[in-house]
């Protein structure tokens, strides 16, 4: 069954989108793939199950579409990501649904997913026809420099549970726009999305073979398998650290060129002279976007003592204000984690906190009931030595810190092997960029909560990530430079 003679009725059912694994624009049947609804517990729907010889067959689809689409004019492949954007604003909330059942996320959040996930289509349709090049003369006079940029070829996307749309579109836009298939490969917690916006590629024009999605419940065996088939180029991927390492040594062994976008541990710095509404409002968007299941979330919030005592205060008795429940509920302000094993972490994340003098001021007990429900939790007076000050959280806990000067936030914010995202409160600019400055990071916001911008490049330093998502350089990491000496 082609995906363009699928029905589009009822497209936020999740049995809908579980037809089986989608390679070379054929629904290829299969299960075994359980998905569950985290605010319940409860099964939405079953997936294919794809063993490394269907990667491979996802590969095979790849490479034959490669060449028709590498020479498809970047026009036309604009137009096709355009229509892909406009498909995804028109289903916009369903798949919000789908995202809200399968994720957990609170609707409002899922509505601001799916509309960030679209503007990647939107951003590389616009980017696709802008592919740079470079002509100049050979200092040495004796002939001219002349730089193309070439598709890199088939790429492996593979993306994670919390962002199920918006890590794909950051993937496959750029992707796409420069001239590569790709074979994606979402979470198999999460999958329900990536086949719903596969199926609407293909009501846009996506050829067969340029985009399939597979699920898999052994994703090693699975991503070797391409990773060492010398028709596949690129990986991107978006996860932990720990799995990016093991990643990459794989791609070493084919000498494939990778883009990992890893873990983060984002300092949240307030200064004496920050506008305290305005870095309370920050935070909680920092914070609680997804729940604090983002790699950009506030992980530590560093606070200086002229201010601390009261934007503790304040934090906490906004995060108490918030109303946790089903994503799927539009009063929920904050959904269930992603699994029980989450909340076990959160939990023990906590606890060993507090069992080192933490302060608990809100929250901080795993709620009862079915489903996975962690509540907003403020911990203050935190022991640097606590686990929970090293580690990424991923849920919706701020911890406190308190600090006196600039050298010391600095410092503060730099104890740490990531180097993600950070952000800046303080109403002395100079200040707030020369802090930014000194934090060993890839973004920094300064005075907002929120910095991911399809316009712009996104990726971290140190054990953060290698490579930029979005923006201009965004669609190089799908290219080759190829450079032509030149005489006239």
């Amino acid at each position: 069954m082609t995906l363009d003679a699928a029905p589009l009725a009822d497209f936020a059912d999740p049995a809908l989108h579980a037809a089986g694994l989608y390679i070379g624009g054929d629904w290829l049947p299969g299960s075994g793939i359980p998905v569950l609804n985290p605010s319940t517990g409860g099964v939405l729907a079953e997936v294919a199950d794809a063993s490394p010889t269907d990667a491979l067959r996802a590969v095979d689809a790849a490479h034959s579409a490669a060449a028709g689409w590498r020479a498809t004019p970047p026009r036309q492949r604009a137009e096709i990501l355009r229509r892909w954007f406009q498909m995804m604003t028109e289903h916009a909330e369903d798949l919000a649904r789908l995202i809200a059942m399968e994720n957990g996320k609170a609707l409002a959040d899922a509505r601001g997913e799916v509309a960030y996930a679209a503007e990647f289509f939107r951003w590389y349709a616009e980017e696709a026809v802008r592919i740079p090049g470079e002509f100049r003369h050979a200092p040495s006079g004796a002939n001219h420099i002349l730089v193309d940029h070439d598709p890199i070829g088939i790429a492996v996307l593979i993306t994670p549970w919390n962002f199920p749309a918006a890590m794909a579109t950051r993937k496959i836009g750029p992707a796409l726009a420069a001239g590569c298939t790709v074979i994606l490969k979402p979470a198999s917690e999460t999958p329900l999305t990536a086949y719903a916006m596969a199926r609407l590629g293909a009501q846009a024009g996506v050829p067969p073979g340029v985009v399939n999605v597979l699920t898999t419940a052994q994703p090693g065996p699975v991503t070797n398998a391409m990773l060492a088939d010398p028709r596949v180029r690129k990986l991107s991927f978006t996860g932990s650290t720990g799995v990016g390492r093991v990643l990459l040594a794989e791609a070493a062994k084919s000498v494939v060129s990778c883009s990992m976008e890893l873990g983060g541990n984002a300092p949240f710095l307030v200064f004496d002279d920050a506008d305290l509404d305005a870095a309370l409002d920050g935070a909680m968007i920092a914070k609680m976007r997804n729940a604090g299941e983002a790699c950009t979330a506030a992980n530590r919030f560093y606070v200086q003592s002229g201010i601390h005592d009261a934007f503790v205060a304040g934090l906490a008795a906004r995060m108490a204000a918030l109303k946790v429940g089903p994503g799927t509920d539009p009063a929920s302000q904050v959904g269930p984690m992603i699994t029980p094993r989450a909340v076990q972490k959160i939990d023990r994340l906590v606890t060993q906190a507090v069992n080192l003098g933490a302060r608990l001021v809100t929250g901080g007990t795993p709620l009862p009931g079915s489903g996975y429900y962690y509540p907003p939790t403020v911990l203050a007076d935190v022991s640097p030595q606590a686990e929970i000050a090293h580690e990424e959280i991923f849920g919706p806990v701020a911890p406190v810190y308190r600090f006196d000067t600039e050298d010391q936030a600095i410092a503060l914010a730099n104890e740490t092997e990531y180097g993600l995202a950070a952000y800046v409160y303080s109403r002395d600019l100079s200040r707030a960029l020369r802090v930014g400055k000194g934090i060993e990071t890839g973004m920094v916001a300064i005075n907002r909560g929120l910095m991911s911008d399809p316009a712009a490049p996104f990726g971290g330093a140190k054990q953060s990530g290698l490579g930029r998502e979005g923006g201009v350089t965004g669609i190089l990491e799908f290219m080759e430079p190829k450079y032509f000496a030149v005489n006239f």
